[in-house]
């Protein structure tokens, strides 16, 4: 879509009076379900118009175009103001859509969702993770731009384009947004711009009730191109002003912008603007009919559109497929010139692996003692080479988490001193910011065309839920490392030892929960989330030890999540004991005593129960017969999980009470994990089920 330079913008009757539709659309829409957020649809619609009209580029006509730009609606309570452009300019959305708004099955959801509604690049609401999501998507475009056409003069690539998001004072309260600014700023993203609207208004009212601080300060200080923007006399958006500072926002490529754009919250209705009641709720038929005759619309009519105000607007669709066609000429000419790159585009694009990718993976020798985050490690630096568009990091835990893919190519903008810096490098260092690394990661996965992980210790995924939650509601095949997972890391104590994580996650609807044996389990486990990726799109979360622990024989078998790793002497099993991560291990030992008493004992691995639950009935039943009521679950973590796979005649050794810090040998012990506790569960199991 072709843009307009400050000097050649022209903004006519057609397009107040488009602006002026928008607004009355997003407060009919809120009054006829009775609830919802109109003030601040209202008085975005000029600078949502601006983006959607005069500035971005994108095709209404292809939603999923590679080389749009990308708009987040961060304040996602707000819709309407994405819902109404979308209509205007032509995507999939129609006004019946918008008369449906919040309503069961529609199009238009109370919050955007990503993968519901066309045009909707990410699923906003929780505040502060849109403008991180927007951040990622950044992030993602240039190491984009790296993997397919780095030596391009800047502007000239087909894989450039900028990274537009609406921020709201809740966005900026979040300290998710201040994690990702932080980061937005060191990365010097220069293809990202945040409008900022600045209306003082909140659900408490006035934000002087706990928001004063000088947000373009703050902005300069994390190393942003900062600009302000002050209402007109009637207090409407200054347009002419908002379009030449969204160019300029757009020029300065050296780092990342912010425009701070003072609104009116509800303009212009005569009553409810500036008001803490406009922003949560319907203004009320009068209010309407009084906002309608100062804007010179009809008083009785609702969900008012003209044919010609429909017709100017659409004329995005006209500037989108110039837009799209200029870019077709520009990719084609990247191909002739890049025709390796050019098909390493084509599968990345697809989700496809490359032929014989599996044999670069490591085969761990049977019997030897590894930590999963060192195996961990070593199967993402055997990866590296063959998939370029793998990349990630950790929130400054790489050592301890092993997650660098390549140490002498870190993600780092020009003009970062250290050696291994390059702006398309490999290795992220996202920081101490493990909540924005999450939003982050989500960002990325949904900009497209790469794979990204990010580490951390598990007792840290607290920090980022809320994020990781996002990632599962929008299925995104983000990989999370999640190292030092039980009481096995020590001294460190209780602050740092998960017990309650494992359960708690996998709480998560749609998130896969990986808590491998060995090493040979964490490089099959790898396999599997890279070969899920656009088959079977969903988030996981790799649980790893940091204590060393014995490498079994590779089974294939432990993709679908639970297997078995030592079967019965007898035809059909006494008792079946399954485990999971360092607690293979005892379960193992626990069958070689048992076994030793002449009691018939399988082992279960059960690296991931959720790709256990997908599994045919046939194949669960022939891992977990019904018929063995003698179960036993070892996990060092609460039991939570386990109860609904051991049954009632069964035995679950867990840890349902925080640790604290001593050797981790030691605190096995003190808790029970042993081989001959473990054995002696199994025999109270075995007696239960008799009884």
């Amino acid at each position: 879509m072709s843009t307009q330079t400050p000097e050649s913008f022209e903004w006519t009757d057609l397009d107040r009076r488009a602006v002026d539709t928008a607004r009355l659309l997003a407060a009919d829409a809120v009054q006829k379900v009775g609830n919802g957020h109109p003030g601040t649809a209202m008085s975005l619609a000029p600078a949502a118009y601006t983006i959607f009209q005069k500035v971005m580029r994108h095709d209404p006509a292809d939603p999923e175009w590679t080389g749009r730009d990308r708009f987040v609606l961060s304040p996602g309570h707000t819709s309407l103001t994405l819902y109404t452009q979308l209509f205007l300019a032509g995507y999939e959305l129609e006004l019946d859509d918008l008369k449906a708004f919040r309503t069961q099955g529609s199009k238009t959801p109370g919050h955007p969702e990503y993968g519901h509604t066309a045009g909707v690049e990410t699923t906003t609401g929780p505040l502060g993770q849109g403008a991180a999501n927007a951040v990622g998507m950044a992030m993602a475009a240039r190491f984009e731009r790296g993997l397919f056409d780095p030596e391009a003069p800047e502007g000239t690539s087909p894989f450039d384009h900028t990274i537009w998001a609406i921020v709201s004072d809740g966005d900026l309260e979040e300290g998710v947004s201040a994690e990702a600014s932080s980061l937005a700023g060191h990365q010097k993203l220069g293809n990202l711009v945040f409008l900022y609207d600045d209306n003082h208004i909140s659900i408490e009212g006035d934000t002087e009730t706990a928001f004063s601080e000088d947000v373009l300060g703050r902005y300069e200080a994390y190393g942003w191109h900062t600009q302000r923007i002050e209402p007109t006399a009637d207090g409407d958006v200054d347009v002419p002003a908002l379009h030449a500072a969204l160019e300029a926002a757009k020029a300065e490529t050296g780092r990342p912008s912010i425009i701070a754009m003072r609104t009116i919250i509800a303009w212009p209705a005569p009553t409810a603007q500036n008001t803490e009641a406009s922003h949560g709720s319907a203004l009320g038929d009068e209010e309407i009919a009084a906002t309608k005759r100062v804007l010179g619309f009809d008083p009785e009519q609702t969900f008012e559109v003209s044919d010609e105000v429909l017709r100017h607007a659409r004329r995005a669709l006209d500037r989108g497929a110039e837009a799209h066609a200029a870019w077709d000429k520009k990719i084609a000419e990247w191909r002739t010139a890049q025709p390796e790159r050019a098909e390493l585009f084509d599968r990345v694009s697809k989700g496809e692996l490359p032929e014989g990718w599996q044999d670069a993976l490591p085969a761990f020798e049977e019997g030897k003692s590894v930590a999963t985050r060192a195996a961990s490690g070593k199967i993402l630096q055997a990866l590296g080479p063959v998939l370029p568009e793998l990349w990630g990091g950790s929130a400054d835990l790489a050592g301890s988490n092993n997650t660098t893919i390549d140490k002498t190519s870190s993600f780092l903008p020009k003009g970062n001193p250290l050696p291994e810096a390059n702006p398309y490098g490999r290795t992220v260092h996202f920081g101490i910011r493990e909540f924005s690394m999450a939003a982050e990661m989500n960002g990325i996965a949904l900009h497209g065309n790469t794979r990204i992980y990010g580490g951390t210790f598990l007792v840290f995924s607290d920090y980022m839920r809320n994020a990781v939650r996002m990632s599962a509601l929008m299925q995104l095949p983000v990989t999370y490392v999640w190292t030092h997972d039980s009481i096995g890391l020590g001294e460190d104590g209780p602050t740092h030892q998960p017990v309650e994580h494992l359960a708690s996650l996998r709480a998560i609807p749609g998130l896969n929960v990986v808590r491998p044996a060995d090493a040979n389990e964490t490089a099959i486990a790898w396999a599997e989330i890279l070969k899920r990726h656009a088959t079977d799109p969903a988030p996981h979360g790799l649980a790893l030890t940091r204590q060393g622990v014995p490498t079994y024989a590779p089974n294939e078998d432990a993709a679908k999540g639970g297997y078995v790793l030592a079967d019965s002497s007898t035809e059909v099993p006494e008792v079946i004991i399954m485990a999971t991560g360092s607690e293979v291990q005892l379960a193992m030992a626990a069958r070689d005593a048992l076994e030793a008493e002449g009691t018939g004992t399988r082992v279960v691995s059960m690296p991931c129960v959720e790709w256990f639950d997908q599994q045919p009935a046939a194949y669960r039943e022939s891992v977990l017969p019904a018929a063995v009521k003698a179960r036993v679950a070892v996990e060092a973590g609460i039991g939570l999980t386990w109860y609904r796979y051991v049954g009632d005649a069964g035995r679950i050794v867990s840890l349902e009470h925080f640790g604290a810090s001593a050797d981790a040998n030691a605190l096995f012990a003190e808790y029970g994990f042993t081989p001959e506790n473990v054995a002696a569960a199994a025999r109270a199991s075995l007696a239960a089920a008799r009884a």
